[in-house]
Order: C-alpha cells, then sequence, then structure tokens
C-alpha cells in the first residue's frame, strides 16, 4: 500500500459554534450556509441561541428545495413562479434543475424564468388572499477551474450594519480539493493500467435525506463520490493526452469510499492492490419477484440452470465472465445485461427472458462487466442508496464497449458471442441513474452527462449501421406499443416526463407511445442493429426494483417476436 494522503478536516458548522460562542458576539445576528443535515443545522441555531447570537443557518446545497421542504407553508398556494440566478457563469437550466424534483412534491404548477439577481431565486408563491414574495440566495462560488459550484457562505450583521458577507470554507470543499490535489501531485507512471485500485475513504457528515418523489433524496456523500471519481476520470485522461469523456482510458479501479460518520471529516488516498473476494455457491433467486441486484452467486446459479452450451471468459481481476449459447431456431441475436455494473434490473431482466426464449437461437452474458458488479455489491452494503458510478466501467477503468485494442479481456466474451449466434441484433440492457446526479465541485451538472442528470422515465436507444433508418423507426413504434403495456411504466413514465418538463424543458427526442426514443446511425457497433435500453434503476429496490426488471423482460421479449418476425 502507498498512502498518498492521511488528513482530517474539523467540521465547520462546530467551528462557526465554536467561533460565535465567545465574548462579544452576543446581539449579532448570523446567516451561514452549510453542507449539513436540518438535524445539525438546527441544533446549531440553538447553541448560538444560548449565547445571545440570533443564527439561520441554512443548506449550502440545494438550497432553494431546502427552503420549500424546511420553511415554505404552502397551504392554498396555486402556482409557484421562480425566476433563477442570472450569474454569468451559471445557466437558467442548472439552478431550475438545482431546485429539482420541487415540480414533483407540490400540487400546483411551478413556472421557472430568468431572474435578474446574481445568485438569488426570486419566488413569488400566488395565493388568493395575495401573492407571497421569498428571496432565497444559492451560495456559489468560482473555481479555480473557472465552474460555478455550490459553496459555504456567511454572513454577519450587528445594529443592522452587515460586517461579514464571504464565501465560507467547508469540510465538504476541503476534503475534496485536498484529495485532488495529492493525486495532482504524485508522480504518475505512464504505464497501462497506472495502478491497480486507487482508493479515496472519506468518513464525514453531511446530508442524507429521502425525498418522496419516487427514488428521489439528497445527499451530499453520493456527490462527493461522483465529484471524486468523474473528476478523476479527467484528471487521467489529460495525463494520458486524451480528450474529456473519452471511455478509452484504462488507469486502474478508481474507488471513492464515502462513509457517514459524525464529527471532523477523514481523508484517506492510497494506491493498494486489487481486492478479489471468493464467491460463496448460492441458490437460484426467485427472477419474477426479485427486489434487489442479485447476488453473484445468485447470477452463476441461473446461468448454470439455464444450460444451453455454457462458455466463459477472464475479466481483468480474474473473475470468469459467464455466457451461454442456444442454438435454437429463428434469426441470431446476443441477449446482454450489466455492461456498465451498477445498472442492475438488466441483469434480471436478462435472465428471465432467457428462461422463455430457450428455444431460440441466442447468446446470452447476463453480466458482462463482473469486476465492476464485484465492486458495486461490496460499496451497497455501506450505502445501499448511492448510484456508485464507480462500478460502471471495468477494474482497467474503461467501457467494455470502447476496448478495440488487445488484451480485450470482457469485450472478448461479447464478440465470441456475435459470432456463436451470428447476430444481427444485440440487446443490451442497461440503466441509468434513478434519483438526481450531481457534481457539486463541477458546476452542479454532471459534466458530459447533462442529459441523464434527472430521471425521464425508461428509454429506449436504437443504433443502426447506414442506411436502416426506416426499419429502425417502424421498429420502435411497434415495440414501444406493446411495452407500455407493462402494468404501471406508462403513469411512471408520463410522471417523471413531466417533472423532467418543469425543470428541463422538453425532451431533446422523440416520445413514442409516452417512451423516449433515440435513434442513431453509426457504423461502430458489429452487429446492424443494437437496442438499448435504459431504465432509471441505479439505486431502487422493492416494487421499483420489480417494475423495472419487469419492464426489460417485456422489451426483450417483445423485441425478439418482432425481430424474429422480419420487422428489423
Amino acid at each position: 500500500m502507498t498512502i498518498l494522503l492521511e488528513t482530517t478536516f474539523p467540521n465547520t458548522l462546530n467551528a462557526l459554534v465554536d467561533r460565535l460562542s465567545g465574548p462579544g458576539w452576543a446581539g449579532a445576528l448570523v446567516e451561514a450556509w452549510v453542507f449539513e443535515d436540518f438535524a445539525a443545522r438546527h441544533a446549531a441555531q440553538v447553541a448560538l441561541a444560548t449565547q445571545g447570537v440570533s443564527a439561520r443557518i441554512r443548506s449550502a446545497y440545494k438550497p432553494l428545495l431546502h427552503a420549500f421542504l424546511d420553511d415554505f407553508d404552502l397551504a392554498g398556494v396555486t402556482a409557484i413562479d421562480i425566476a433563477t440566478p442570472a450569474h454569468p457563469e451559471g445557466s437558467t437550466r442548472r439552478f431550475a434543475l438545482e431546485a429539482y424534483p420541487l415540480a414533483g412534491l407540490v400540487r400546483v404548477p411551478v413556472r421557472f424564468n430568468q431572474g435578474a439577481a446574481l445568485l438569488d431565486y426570486d419566488v413569488v408563491l400566488r395565493h388568493p388572499e395575495g401573492d407571497r414574495h421569498h428571496t432565497i440566495f444559492a451560495p456559489n462560488s468560482l473555481r479555480a477551474n473557472g465552474t460555478l459550484s455550490s459553496s459555504g457562505w456567511l454572513r454577519i450583521s450587528r445594529a443592522g450594519a452587515r460586517f461579514e458577507d464571504r464565501a465560507l470554507p467547508t469540510e465538504f470543499q476541503s476534503a475534496f480539493d485536498a484529495a485532488m490535489a495529492a493525486i495532482a501531485a504524485y508522480p504518475w507512471l505512464a504505464t497501462k493500467p497506472i495502478f491497480e485500485t486507487l482508493d479515496i475513504t472519506v468518513t464525514t457528515a453531511g446530508i442524507e435525506r429521502r425525498i418522496p418523489w419516487h427514488d428521489e433524496c439528497i445527499s451530499t456523500r453520493e456527490a462527493l463520490h461522483e465529484d471524486f471519481y468523474f473528476s478523476l476520470l479527467e484528471f487521467f485522461q489529460a495525463h494520458a493526452g486524451l480528450p474529456q469523456g473519452d471511455r478509452t482510458l484504462q488507469p486502474g479501479q478508481i474507488i471513492p469510499d464515502i462513509r457517514a460518520g459524525e464529527g471532523a471529516t477523514t481523508v484517506r488516498v492510497s494506491l493498494l492492490p486489487a481486492k478479489i473476494e471468493a464467491v460463496p455457491p448460492d441458490a437460484r433467486a426467485a427472477l419474477a419477484i426479485a427486489d434487489r441486484p442479485l447476488r453473484t452467486g445468485e447470477i452463476a446459479a441461473e446461468m448454470a440452470a439455464l444450460g444451453g452450451a455454457p462458455f466463459t471468459f477472464t475479466s481483468t481481476q480474474g473473475r470468469q465472465i459467464l455466457g451461454t449459447y442456444f442454438a435454437g431456431s429463428g434469426r441470431g441475436f446476443l441477449l446482454s445485461g450489466g455492461q456498465h455494473a451498477n445498472e442492475t434490473s438488466g441483469v434480471v431482466g436478462a435472465l428471465r427472458a432467457a428462461h422463455d426464449l430457450t428455444g431460440r437461437r441466442f447468446a446470452l452474458i447476463a453480466q458482462e462487466n463482473v469486476d465492476g458488479y464485484a465492486l458495486h455489491q461490496r460499496l451497497i452494503k455501506t450505502a445501499p442508496h448511492h448510484m456508485h458510478h464507480a462500478a460502471r466501467y471495468t477494474a482497467l477503468g474503461d467501457d467494455i464497449e470502447s476496448r478495440t485494442k488487445p488484451p480485450l479481456l470482457e469485450r472478448e466474451a461479447r464478440e465470441h458471442a456475435f459470432k456463436l449466434s451470428d447476430a444481427e441484433l444485440h440487446i443490451n440492457l442497461h440503466g441509468y441513474p434513478a434519483h438526481e446526479w450531481t457534481r457539486p465541485h463541477a458546476g452542479y451538472l454532471p459534466r458530459g452527462f447533462e442529459l441523464w442528470s434527472i430521471p425521464k422515465g425508461f428509454f429506449l436507444i436504437l443504433r443502426h449501421h447506414p442506411g436502416r433508418g426506416a426499419k429502425a423507426l417502424s421498429f420502435l413504434e411497434a415495440l414501444t406499443a406493446r411495452i407500455i403495456a407493462t402494468p404501471g411504466l406508462r403513469e411512471f413514465n408520463e410522471g417523471q416526463l413531466a417533472v423532467w418538463r418543469a425543470h428541463s424543458g422538453e425532451v431533446p427526442f422523440p416520445v413514442i407511445n409516452a417512451i423516449p426514443c433515440m435513434i442513431t446511425e453509426s457504423d461502430r457497433a458489429t452487429v446492424p442493429f443494437t437496442l438499448i435500453t435504459e431504465y432509471p434503476d441505479e439505486t431502487i429496490y422493492d416494487a421499483p426494483f420489480r417494475l423495472a426488471h419487469e419492464t426489460q423482460y417485456a422489451t426483450v421479449m417483445a423485441a425478439v417476436d418482432l425481430y424474429s418476425a422480419g420487422k428489423l
């Protein structure tokens, strides 16, 4: 093990209370914005009140939404008009998204428009007895890279005069900056991969709050995981001379492990060997009623029960990628799940469909990214409701689909399956975040994934080789007409799309039978047609998880039926 950084940062809120509890602060009026939950902020206000200090301590993260959750009385309100901040480095969309999922929580129309204030929301609660106006400050600072990012803030007044009004450094920001600086200063080699595991373990307080809108939550710890993971991908892309967003990068496995704590925040950054855990044997799962991601042993048991002609390949870290081939009738296809291992409903959907398709000619790889899946299983033990994008790519740090040079490893299993089945169609089951995805230290929206920042229901992507666009469109029209009959799916999609439109505008691609659809022409795939499902599944359990894999299953069964009938 090589330790790059091991340090501790005091809790900002505790330090603020200590400072303002000293002599001479009685009578002061204090406003502060920190990355702490309601209970901690309220306790600090009470502690300061005993010292004669009148304090109002608010959330620096999603401040407008917190105002609605904690402060506003909406009884009798008929509509809500919100003018968003007009900072030149921000955007109307960014600040409207920062209020998500407000439109799903209230029962009246919510309308966003561009305001005039740099960092204030102007809120009008329309009411029959007269409108109520509120100004909500959105604390943001320009970071060294030029992005406008959420920050702590402090205002202190006495006798009507404000003598302090400034950004307030917080442990949330300091921990991130210190870890990134330590990583940037390390003398990285030009090897491929650069390391086996880069581990960033942080124990911190912060906000972890469930919101009564689908799977929505507010989590500063989850946001810190996302900031670390994608900021480090960007750092190593630059180190390798690759453009931002390049998915061929192979630095190794980056693991931000962000854990709940109290008091001071601890940070350790270290280089570790890969962690390979033995997979215990497991019984078969009750797939049709599965209410959680399958364990690795359960996947292996299901693959063995399917039969066919099994094949295996070895992953980067030495795990077995399990595949099987059925020499049945009809046109061949490949059915796969788990290319991105934190997208878990497709694994269940693929296994369920495979049991009902064994008379067809196809190959199955239910879980392609086995190293990522092992990491995901490990991370959800301590944070089951976080999206854990560290498990998205392989242990090399790249995307299976983008790997074109030897050693192919996981990609080799896919190519072998194409040849066995003589496939013209790849049904590739995916998911995406079931709640808001943010990167507070990088300008709030997830850079390069802005369209994925909030859920828009189940949707489809169909990629086709040149000259096959008309057939692709007619296929999707028929396919969506069948899928939307899945009990509960239409209501789910229409509700999510309505909130998307309120916060983000129109969906930028066609909505066919209440299912958004993207059709793209590309010759990069091995087969002529690739059907990609996208269900918001990364953090769901129980009934929502069952609807997710039921939709995945229904999509496979309908797609195979249409494909076999020559509709594609």
